[in-house]
């Protein structure tokens, strides 16, 4: 399924985030997250930055996928953000993020929560697709590329 409206709400799409490092960027998506899922908010970041201890969700390009398990989450949930400017991520190529996609999945969510990781990833990793986030005019056109993957000017 390349459409990702399964893991997306139309509120769930930020752009104009404005962050001078990793972890004020982790606060604040965090009160995104649960603001929209309901979950504590210093519990979402906490399981961000001990994911992101392991090593970084920076997977290059300018794109991160943060991820974590979260108690009290009933299902697989996501938050896509583009930044107002990159920042310092200790991605791989070492590159500035300026792309970020939150998945928080419930505990027990094994292969639900590595089969959502693949299929964001596999989409971030298109560079015409992230090309259009990056032109996206609005949290509205951003989120319609994710939920409406296969129309070609969403942007």
């Amino acid at each position: 399924m390349d459409d990702l409206s399964d893991l997306l709400s139309p509120d769930a799409a930020l752009i104009g985030v404005a962050a001078p490092n990793k972890k004020a960027l982790f606060q604040q998506l965090s009160a995104n997250a649960a603001a929209l899922t309901g979950l504590d908010a210093r519990l979402i970041m906490e399981r961000l930055l001990d994911r992101e201890r392991l090593g970084s969700t920076g997977f290059g390009g300018g794109v991160a996928i943060p991820h974590g398990k979260m108690e009290g989450s009933d299902r697989v949930t996501g938050l896509v953000a583009r930044l107002a400017s990159p920042i310092e991520f200790q991605a791989i190529d070492d590159m500035p993020v300026d792309l970020v996609f939150v998945l928080l999945s419930p505990p027990d969510a094994g292969v639900e929560h590595l089969k959502a990781l693949a299929r964001v990833s596999r989409k971030l990793r298109d560079k015409a697709f992230v090309a259009k986030l990056r032109g996206a005019a609005s949290p509205d056109a951003l989120y319609a590329l994710f939920a409406h993957a296969d129309t070609r000017d969403a942007a």
